[in-house]
Protein backbone atom coordinates (compact mmCIF):
# COMPACT_ATOMS: atom_id res chain seq x y z
CA UNK A 1 0.00 0.00 0.00
CA UNK A 2 2.81 2.58 0.73
CA UNK A 3 4.78 1.76 -2.58
CA UNK A 4 1.64 2.87 -4.37
CA UNK A 5 1.23 5.83 -1.86
CA UNK A 6 4.28 6.80 -2.70
CA UNK A 7 4.61 6.00 -6.29
CA UNK A 8 1.17 8.16 -7.12
CA UNK A 9 3.14 11.05 -4.62
CA UNK A 10 6.11 10.77 -7.14
CA UNK A 11 3.77 11.27 -10.36
CA UNK A 12 2.40 14.15 -8.59
CA UNK A 13 5.31 15.79 -7.63
CA UNK A 14 7.00 15.25 -11.28
CA UNK A 15 3.25 17.02 -12.31
CA UNK A 16 3.86 20.24 -9.83
CA UNK A 17 7.18 21.21 -12.10
CA UNK A 18 4.66 21.90 -15.08
CA UNK A 19 3.01 24.60 -12.64
CA UNK A 20 7.02 26.20 -12.56
CA UNK A 21 7.08 25.60 -15.86
CA UNK A 22 3.59 27.54 -16.49
CA UNK A 23 5.39 30.55 -14.41
CA UNK A 24 8.84 30.12 -15.96
CA UNK A 25 6.81 30.86 -19.17
CA UNK A 26 4.52 33.39 -18.03
CA UNK A 27 1.27 31.78 -19.17
CA UNK A 28 0.19 32.43 -15.66
CA UNK A 29 1.90 33.36 -12.29
CA UNK A 30 1.91 30.98 -9.26
CA UNK A 31 1.99 34.13 -7.06
CA UNK A 32 1.15 38.00 -7.83
CA UNK A 33 4.49 39.47 -9.09
CA UNK A 34 6.25 36.66 -9.08
CA UNK A 35 9.27 36.68 -11.52
CA UNK A 36 11.02 33.50 -11.23
CA UNK A 37 13.23 32.39 -12.78
CA UNK A 38 14.07 36.03 -13.68
CA UNK A 39 17.64 36.97 -11.73
CA UNK A 40 19.23 33.53 -11.83
CA UNK A 41 22.63 33.93 -9.70
CA UNK A 42 23.85 31.30 -12.43
CA UNK A 43 22.21 32.18 -16.21
CA UNK A 44 21.57 36.20 -15.64
CA UNK A 45 24.91 37.19 -16.44
CA UNK A 46 25.00 34.60 -19.21
CA UNK A 47 21.69 34.98 -20.91
CA UNK A 48 18.69 37.47 -20.92
CA UNK A 49 15.69 36.68 -18.93
CA UNK A 50 13.38 35.55 -21.96
CA UNK A 51 16.43 33.10 -22.71
CA UNK A 52 16.70 31.56 -18.62
CA UNK A 53 12.92 31.58 -18.94
CA UNK A 54 13.29 29.26 -21.82
CA UNK A 55 16.17 26.88 -20.63
CA UNK A 56 14.87 27.14 -17.06
CA UNK A 57 10.86 25.92 -18.78
CA UNK A 58 12.54 22.84 -20.79
CA UNK A 59 14.64 21.75 -17.74
CA UNK A 60 11.44 21.60 -15.67
CA UNK A 61 9.44 19.76 -18.15
CA UNK A 62 12.72 16.88 -18.54
CA UNK A 63 12.16 17.23 -14.57
CA UNK A 64 8.18 16.42 -15.04
CA UNK A 65 9.01 13.31 -17.14
CA UNK A 66 11.75 12.17 -15.63
CA UNK A 67 9.13 11.91 -11.79
CA UNK A 68 6.37 10.61 -14.01
CA UNK A 69 8.59 7.94 -15.41
CA UNK A 70 10.42 6.59 -12.23
CA UNK A 71 6.55 6.81 -10.52
CA UNK A 72 5.28 4.77 -12.90
CA UNK A 73 7.81 2.17 -12.89
CA UNK A 74 7.61 2.08 -8.76
CA UNK A 75 3.66 1.15 -9.01
CA UNK A 76 4.70 -0.93 -12.16
CA UNK A 77 8.13 -2.71 -9.84
CA UNK A 78 10.16 -1.99 -12.13
CA UNK A 79 13.29 -2.54 -11.15
CA UNK A 80 15.34 0.76 -12.26
CA UNK A 81 12.40 3.19 -10.90
CA UNK A 82 14.56 4.28 -7.73
CA UNK A 83 17.59 5.14 -10.55
CA UNK A 84 14.98 7.44 -12.81
CA UNK A 85 13.47 8.98 -9.46
CA UNK A 86 16.82 9.99 -7.69
CA UNK A 87 18.31 11.20 -10.78
CA UNK A 88 15.15 13.32 -11.23
CA UNK A 89 15.32 14.40 -7.98
CA UNK A 90 18.70 15.31 -8.38
CA UNK A 91 18.20 16.98 -11.39
CA UNK A 92 15.27 18.89 -10.08
CA UNK A 93 17.49 20.25 -7.44
CA UNK A 94 19.90 21.59 -9.61
CA UNK A 95 17.28 23.65 -11.96
CA UNK A 96 16.27 25.47 -8.41
CA UNK A 97 19.55 26.24 -6.91
CA UNK A 98 20.78 27.52 -10.50
CA UNK A 99 17.42 29.53 -10.79
CA UNK A 100 17.66 30.80 -7.67
CA UNK A 101 18.05 34.77 -7.59
CA UNK A 102 20.35 34.87 -4.85
CA UNK A 103 17.76 36.38 -2.24
CA UNK A 104 16.79 34.68 0.94
CA UNK A 105 13.21 36.55 0.82
CA UNK A 106 10.06 34.39 -0.41
CA UNK A 107 11.75 31.40 -1.17
CA UNK A 108 8.84 29.21 -1.14
CA UNK A 109 8.18 30.65 -4.32
CA UNK A 110 11.45 29.88 -5.85
CA UNK A 111 11.45 25.98 -4.93
CA UNK A 112 12.22 25.84 -1.90
CA UNK A 113 9.68 23.14 -0.82
CA UNK A 114 10.57 21.34 -3.97
CA UNK A 115 13.88 21.02 -3.29
CA UNK A 116 12.82 20.23 0.53
CA UNK A 117 11.15 17.68 -0.93
CA UNK A 118 13.69 15.90 -3.46
CA UNK A 119 15.86 15.77 -0.66
CA UNK A 120 13.33 13.83 1.24
CA UNK A 121 13.16 10.98 -1.64
CA UNK A 122 16.76 10.67 -2.43
CA UNK A 123 16.89 10.12 1.37
CA UNK A 124 14.31 7.89 1.63
CA UNK A 125 15.12 5.89 -1.63
CA UNK A 126 19.08 6.14 -1.19
CA UNK A 127 19.72 5.92 2.38
CA UNK A 128 16.88 3.66 3.91
CA UNK A 129 16.29 1.79 0.61
CA UNK A 130 12.33 2.94 0.85
CA UNK A 131 10.33 1.26 -0.57
CA UNK A 132 11.89 -2.19 -1.58
CA UNK A 133 9.68 -3.85 -4.50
Amino acid sequence: MFKIIFGVFIVLHGLVHLLYFGQSRRMFELQPGMVWPDGSWAFSWLLSDGMTRWLTSTLLILAAIGFTVGGVGLLLKHSWWSSVVVGSAVFSCSIYILCWDGRWQDMDDKGLVGVLINLGIVTAVLFFQWPKI
